[in-house]
């Protein structure tokens, strides 16, 4: 139970993806990047070393950028812990001998949290804070846990794959082909739900990340003519719960249900909007999470062979009915209401039989015949892939968790944790979790402080119960087909909620990847090019 995925080698989705730094040179003015004082919050646009990295993108061309790179800076004025409450920003200034003005450039907002861990950057030296996955023959990423924090999360942090790096949060493609695209990355760390001081307590848990996201965002708009890019065209982006806390950046944009934990780090006084979302597979919508994802693989067996208790995945099952209408979404394209007994028609129709046919249709004739032979569930005619949801979901095959998913009754599920609070490592979050705890807790129901958490932590409050008009207004959403770390509904939901309320929802699923997979970063570039309406930076 818990996050995460299985343990892997390194890959970028499955895109050949490579940088090389070189040739640093110091600047004339540095200064120190941290400090809890008023004066941390004021960019300092001459602190920059200048790096040369080579970026091979997804064509498999190579781009010289010659970058300006800012080390570490803290940005709140009160810090819990600095290590974590930082951000590195990094500036294009010339791209294959050609000079840029990243001045008016569109800002990729890259966080590489995984799991809900800690994530750092304060030792980051150059772009790309996500690193390359662990078990691919390179050190730690910068997002990875601490020393002190892997000893308290090793039972329940979320797996690399391929996909991922070492916490399972984002790799640093999207960062890499954004510096080379002439966009400015500025990569933000955070703190995560292990982090405890020296009396035991926990400061990392919720809503500790998506505050010094929203804190990180804010310290980039109050700098407006002094940080490098256009602070009006920030666009956030992660993966699985840096996927989940990206879509909650972009819901709640100034909301004032955070306003209290801001001012108490000391964040700068400003907009905390984006103007646009990249999330992969989003884990989010937690107190739902278990339902859904009963809903989805609840008939799917464990990868032991092992059936899950079917009497909870029933009764999750029919909870996740009643909140799918509640919800009273109507699906893309037409498609009409949707509800817990024809979202798997919808899903098999809106996303996965395209993203079939997607994959079928890039093979050559003979890889198209063999895949097809040993995958006999789908009818290929016309051009166009058709299956059924069960042969689909007999193709995927063994889930990922246990039932239930996410409010483990034994507490053992990264997402307790992520509520845990005080000395106590790990609560229950939704009523069916606590009513049926087998730890041993006296008091069967939630603590009086999670509903307000759950707000604070689920963008589908801000876009169902108190829809946001400062919400972003363009979203990019992407899934792997075989990604049983989450249910396929979850980002459904969010992207039919999103296009109901009249969003630009760019949303798809990845054909037989699994959790993590980003196939397709050179189109999220593009994407960001044409939301923003940049044209370019060249002189």
């Amino acid at each position: 139970m818990g996050l995460g995925a299985t343990a892997g080698v390194a890959a970028v989705g499955g895109i050949a993806l490579s940088a090389n730094a070189s040739d640093a040179q110091s600047s004339a003015s540095s200064s120190s990047s941290s400090s809890s004082s008023s004066d941390a919050l004021v960019f300092d646009p001459d602190a920059y070393t200048k790096l040369t990295k080579t970026v091979t993108d997804t064509d498999g061309d190579e781009h010289t950028v010659v970058y300006h790179f800012w080390k570490a800076i803290t940005y709140v004025a009160h810090p819990v812990d600095a290590t974590y409450q930082s951000l590195i920003v990094s500036a294009p200034v010339e791209i294959d001998g050609t000079t840029v003005d990243p001045a008016n450039a569109p800002i990729l907002l890259a966080n590489s949290i995984g799991g809900y861990l800690p994530a750092s950057v304060a030792d980051a030296t150059e772009v790309g804070a996500g690193g390359p996955a662990m078990g691919g023959g390179g050190a730690a990423p910068s997002g990875a846990p601490s020393a002190a924090a892997s000893a308290s999360a090793s039972a329940s942090a979320p797996g690399a794959n391929g996909n991922t790096n070492a916490s399972g949060g984002a790799t640093s493609s999207n960062q890499l082909l954004a510096l080379a695209a002439g966009f400015v990355v500025v990569e933000p760390g955070a703190r995560g739900r292990t982090l405890k001081n020296s009396s035991g307590e926990y400061y990392g848990t919720a809503p500790a990340a998506i505050v010094d996201l929203k804190a990180a965002v804010r310290y980039v708009k109050a700098n407006k003519g002094r940080i490098p890019g256009d602070v009006e065209r920030i666009v956030s982006a992660g993966t699985s719960a840096g996927g989940a806390l990206s879509s909650l950046l972009g819901a709640s944009g100034d909301s004032p249900i955070y306003d209290k934990y801001l001012k108490e780090i000391g964040a700068a006084d400003a907009s905390d909007a984006v103007f646009a979302t990249g999330a992969w597979c989003p884990i989010t919508d937690l107190e739902h999470a278990d339902g859904s994802y009963e809903w989805n693989w609840g008939g799917n067996d464990l990868s032991t062979g092992k059936q899950v208790d079917q009497t909870v995945s029933k009764a999750l099952r029919a909870q996740f009915a009643e909140y799918q209408a509640s919800l009273k979404l109507r699906g893309l394209d037409g498609f009409g209401p949707l509800s817990a007994r024809n979202l798997d028609e919808y899903l098999v129709e809106q996303y996965l039989e395209p993203s079939a046919t997607t994959y079928l249709a890039a093979l050559s004739d003979s890889a198209r015949e063999t895949y097809l032979a040993a995958n006999p569930f789908i009818t290929w005619s016309g051009g166009r892939a058709t299956f059924t949801w069960a042969d689909f979901l007999s193709h995927v095959g063994a889930r990922k968790k246990d039932v239930p998913a996410f409010d483990a009754f034994d507490l053992s599920a990264g997402e307790n944790n992520e509520f845990g609070a005080g000395t106590t490592s790990a609560r229950h979050f939704t009523a069916y979790g606590a009513k049926n705890d087998s730890t041993g807790l006296s008091g069967k129901r939630v603590a009086s402080d999670i509903p307000e958490l759950l707000h604070l932590m689920n963008p589908m409050y801000h876009l169902v119960e108190k829809v946001n008009s400062k919400r972003s207004r363009h979203w990019w959403i992407r899934l792997g087909t075989k990604d049983s770390d989450t249910s396929l509904a979850v980002s459904a939901n969010l992207a039919a909620r999103l296009d109901n309320l009249g969003d630009d929802v760019n949303h798809l699923y990845y054909w037989d990847e699994g959790h993590g997979a980003n196939t397709d970063p050179g189109d999220f570039i593009k994407w960001i090019a044409q939301v923003t309406g940049h044209r370019g930076a060249k002189k």
